[in-house]
């Protein structure tokens, strides 16, 4: 199995920014890609981002475009989402994912392992 955690969420003013980060640990696996979704209450995870190190690209919800940056290193086995502009319908847990196996990443279910969430909170 692997682990994996993110950190970095807290409460932030709408218009802020914040930096969440992701590690995944545990045995030797390999990666094809990591994202991050998010899930506000009552509704589904909703996908946020992802970067494809088999693809060697990014891709980003329109929703979040233009305001957040993934960012990540295959072998440090880390990733990042640096979210900027932030309105308060960003308020969510927010997910880090890392699949081990050729998907598509826009999609939850192409991802293998997961973390606990952080929360963020963007206060009005």
């Amino acid at each position: 199995q692997v682990q994996v955690v993110e950190s970095g969420g807290g409460l932030v003013q709408a218009g802020g920014s914040l930096r969440l980060s992701c590690a995944a640990s545990g045995r030797t696996f390999r990666k094809y890609a990591m994202g991050w979704f998010r899930q506000a209450p009552g509704k589904e995870r909703e996908f946020v981002a992802t970067v494809s190190w088999s693809g060697g690209g990014t891709y980003y919800a329109d929703s979040v475009k233009g305001r957040f940056t993934i960012s990540g290193d295959n072998a440090k086995n880390t990733v990042y989402l640096q979210m900027n502009s932030l309105k308060p319908e960003d308020t969510a847990v927010y997910y880090c994912a890392v699949a081990g196996h050729g998907g598509y990443y826009v999609d939850y279910n192409s991802y293998d392992y997961w973390g606990q969430g952080t929360q963020v909170t963007v206060a009005s």
